[in-house]
């Protein structure tokens, strides 16, 4: 079974002159300092978004950009700091200053239907990144600039593209669609969000005085000796379609004691020990996997805290070891870094940071995987119902391009429900990697269908 296709989707976007929204009401001019985990420099970058929308026949004749224009301006009244410009002080400290400057918004209409590339969903959306958020003049920059963007492209057939780009210094993946739920509430017409927001960064700084207890293999600051440094240039995206039944037989391959894993857990094994044997390197070479895990089931975290409260524990092996054992030996260590999440290993890392100057993740070797499936993107509701798909399209951006993924829940057309994988890699690992999926689902769909023929036989008894 094909779980990617190809897909070069052009389209042609006509997009408005970028333009700056800014609450609608006054807001309070004041400095607010960010947490110690969110000024940490692999995340200062921003992180691109998209939720596709169909059309909807009862709301025919409204205009999905100016509902979500207007909608953001009042949004903007509640999370003020997001109209602000971020700056940096001493000790590379982030802060806001709360200018009500305002987000870059874009009103863009495409010569497309959604009709023409819904079959083609996800694996047509990475080429389509240029076209749906659209990269204003520096508007990627980190200081200084706007904190959001947001691109609303009408389609023909009456549905829409809400592409955004946000700072992830300012928000993790729970507190961005926390924004974009208050915005597309009032959008449906309410006058406050019910969930309003909360500032409190300082739940997320370093003790007094800071200490490291704990060792934090992510960010290992590895000298590159063998030339094992991803390029970030020449890469490629691409997505993975993986359905509920493959990733079902992969978990029956398992031992014993790891049926119980996640459907995250087996997948991000699975892709991580083919991403790293794509990359052909030496046997003896050391690799990370670091697994992003939310804090806010783990310590005291307000309702409408909209900060980074995740971490990225490591684990780290061989390729030889990651790639000659079975695919159970890859699920046990991302076990054992998700356990590492302890109140003391939080407590160290936020140290971390400030002993060490914040630094980026380690760049040899590692490998991120994120799962987004509980976070809610594809259930954000402007008024015209839930997305069809809503998450990332490409595997990373910025500082860290290529070395992280994530696993985002999709229905495809005929109702099959999976897990969209994007990655990005360069053009012979890539092809490589699409090989080895191709072959092992190969074997997976034999698996299953002796499983099912064995069930049949057996019922039949």
């Amino acid at each position: 079974m094909e779980t990617m296709q190809t897909i070069d989707f052009s389209f042609h976007v006509r997009k408005c002159q970028p333009e700056l929204i800014a609450p609608a009401n006054p807001t309070p001019y004041e400095f607010k300092q960010l947490s110690d985990v969110d000024d940490q420099q692999s995340l200062r970058l921003q992180l691109p978004f998209v939720n596709i929308y169909p059309h909807n026949p009862s709301l025919e004749g409204r205009d999905p950009v100016k509902v979500i224009k207007e909608a953001i301006g009042k949004a903007l009244v509640f999370y003020y700091p997001l109209a602000g410009r971020l700056r940096e002080g001493p000790g590379r400290k982030l802060f806001v200053e709360c200018t009500g400057e305002g987000i870059l918004f874009i009103e863009a209409d495409a010569d497309v239907s959604l009709e023409e590339f819904w079959d083609t969903l996800p694996y047509s959306l990475s080429s389509m990144q240029n076209n749906i958020i659209h990269n204003a003049l520096n508007s990627d920059e980190v200081l200084n600039s706007p904190l959001l963007l947001i691109q609303v492209t009408r389609l023909k057939c009456g549905g829409f593209i809400f592409g955004l780009c946000f700072n992830h210094t300012m928000a993790d993946g729970f507190g961005i669609v926390q924004f974009m739920k208050a915005t597309a509430e009032i959008a449906r017409g309410a006058f406050a969000p019910s969930i309003l927001p909360v500032w409190q960064r300082a739940l997320l700084t370093a003790r007094d005085p800071p200490r490291i207890t704990v060792r934090h293999y992510e960010y290992d600051q590895v000298v590159d000796t063998k030339s094992t440094l991803i390029p970030a240039n020449n890469m490629i995206d691409r997505l993975f379609f993986f359905t509920q039944r493959q990733i079902s037989t992969l978990r029956q391959t398992l031992p014993a004691h790891l049926h119980d894993c996640s459907s995250f857990e087996v997948l991000a094994a699975y892709v991580w020990r083919l991403r790293t044997i794509a990359f052909q390197l030496k046997p003896e070479e050391e690799v990370r996997f670091l697994c992003v895990v939310n804090l806010r089931s783990k310590i005291d975290i307000p309702l409408g805290f909209y900060g980074n409260a995740i971490v990225f524990p490591a684990v780290i092996t061989t390729i030889a070891k990651l790639c000659g054992n079975p695919l159970g030996y890859a699920v046990d260590l991302i076990r054992k870094a998700k356990a590492k999440a302890t109140k003391e290993y939080i407590k160290s890392m936020v140290d971390f940071m400030v002993i060490k100057g914040r630094p980026r993740f380690t760049e040899i070797g590692p490998f991120m995987m994120s799962d987004i499936t509980r976070i809610g993107f594809e259930n954000v509701d402007f008024g015209w119902g839930k997305a069809i798909f809503g998450g990332p399209i490409i595997g990373g951006c910025g500082i860290i391009r290529g070395m992280i993924s994530y696993s985002i829940a999709f229905m495809n057309r005929n109702g099959e429900k999976g897990i969209v994988v994007p990655l990005c890699l360069p053009p012979p690992a890539m092809e490589r990697f699409r090989a080895n999926v191709h072959a092992s689902l190969q074997v997976i769909q034999v698996l299953d269908k002796v499983d099912r023929d064995m069930q049949t036989i057996l019922s039949a008894l």
